[in-house]
């Protein structure tokens, strides 16, 4: 919805939205949330790097691997921060702040999402210098 300010002759002074804040405003909550999503983030690499440490002890290479389940999950915790966080500020009007938090969550959820399908396990490295009988 477009306001107008119309005066006694007719012309129009200036067209804004009304439900639109500041720029200023804007970027502040932006930095802001940007600040709580790096947090996020961080908390999700720094599980993900334990569970992976973690399961560099187990000597079962056949199990599926928990780091690659942590990183679905935290793949979708971010998917789903970046839709409702991104997608509530630009229903709200907040196109800066809803465009950063769609590309800073929708990113980490891309690069967690491509820690999934990860690398197979190595196959163990027989203990006998030569061929095993």
């Amino acid at each position: 919805m477009y306001l107008a300010d119309r005066p006694e002759d007719g012309t129009a002074v200036g067209r804004g939205q009304a439900d639109e804040p500041s720029t200023g405003r804007q970027i502040a909550v932006s930095v802001a949330l940007l600040v709580i999503d790096f947090m996020v983030i961080a908390c999700a690499v720094y599980v993900y790097g334990m569970t992976g440490w973690a399961e560099s002890y187990d000597s079962d290479n056949t199990s599926p691997s928990s780091a690659s389940e942590m990183a679905s999950q935290a793949s979708w915790l971010l998917v789903g921060g970046a839709v409702v966080t991104g997608g509530g500020l630009l229903a709200k009007g907040w196109r800066i702040a809803g465009i950063v938090q769609l590309v800073v969550l929708g990113g980490a959820a891309v690069l967690f999402s491509s820690a999934v399908g990860g690398q197979p396990a190595p196959a163990p490295v027989p203990m006998c210098p030569v061929p095993c009988p």
